[in-house]
């Protein structure tokens, strides 16, 4: 599933053609995605201009001219495409398709069906209910070591699960939060209730630097994810631990013959990847 930086890269993508262009067409090739689309979608977004492209933990917004946002996620295997050539037949997952009035052509694609659209009143945003309990941005100037600290404290779940609860921090997946956890140099296994202090501020630090690198990146392409322009992301080329179960980890002097690496458990039926040598 595409986590914050392959969401971000993504609303980057889209802005240049989106943000100030109105939708001269929208084309809706079926009554629903994950969840059924609103009544009357397409005549509801039709002639509507996009005043901008943001994003919330996962979701994409699109903020329209009459007070509106259409919000949508990525799914397991969503992408949310401009065209090369606007001509060229659509697929047939190509599920819903914009077309604004400069002719740019962003075609939503999701094989598996687990993305999802919805029109939501601008006033009511922040209540609805995929939203209303998220936690702070990772990126955002609500998000620091003390606030971290105090969304742990009194915790007794393993760290690695507290950050992928959405309420603690917005948008984390599993991909970073093993990444992070690498370079705070805790362990996956540590009760969240013991991260605070500079435990808290290295493991916020941490969470910061390794999504700004991935979303310079382009994020991580694994099996469906691309960029807006269809290009793949590049950060799994970085990763430190993910996906490397018996490497070396970075800057790394072990014997892996006698240590074995990095290793592999699985926490909550996800794969967690670690070193169990700087990590405790």
């Amino acid at each position: 599933m595409p986590e914050l930086p392959e969401v971000e890269t993504v609303c980057r993508g889209l802005r240049p053609w989106l943000e100030g262009a109105r939708l001269a067409e929208v084309m809706q090739r079926r009554a629903d995605l994950r969840w059924p689309l609103p009544d009357g979608f397409a005549a509801r977004l039709q002639g509507r201009r996009i005043e901008r492209v943001e994003r919330r933990a996962k979701y994409i917004l699109c903020h329209l001219d009459n007070d509106e946002v259409l919000l949508a996620h990525l799914g397991m295997s969503g992408r949310m495409v401009v065209a090369a050539d606007a001509d060229a037949p659509l697929e047939p997952h190509d599920h819903i398709v914009l077309v604004t009035d400069a002719g740019a052509q962003v075609r939503f694609n999701d094989t598996r069906r687990f993305g999802m659209m919805d029109l939501v009143p601008e006033s009511g945003l922040e209540r609805h209910w995929l939203l209303k309990d998220l936690g702070p941005e990772p990126l955002g100037n609500a998000f620091n070591g003390p606030a971290l600290a105090a969304k742990l404290a009194g915790r007794r779940t393993p760290i690695k699960a507290a950050l992928l609860d959405q309420k603690t921090v917005a948008g984390l997946g599993n991909i970073y939060v093993c990444e992070a956890l690498f370079f705070a140099r805790l362990s996956p296994r540590r009760l969240a209730y013991t991260v605070q202090g500079r435990r808290a501020e290295s493991l916020a630090h941490a969470v910061r630097e390794v999504l700004t690198r991935a979303i310079a990146a382009g994020g991580s392409s694994l099996r469906d994810y691309r960029q807006s322009n269809g290009e793949l992301g590049y950060f799994q080329h970085d990763w430190a631990v993910y996906d490397r179960e018996g490497e070396a980890c970075p800057g790394c002097d072990c014997e892996i013959a006698a240590c074995g690496g990095i290793r592999r458990m699985v926490q909550s039926g996800r794969s967690t990847f670690y070193c169990p040598r700087r990590q405790r």
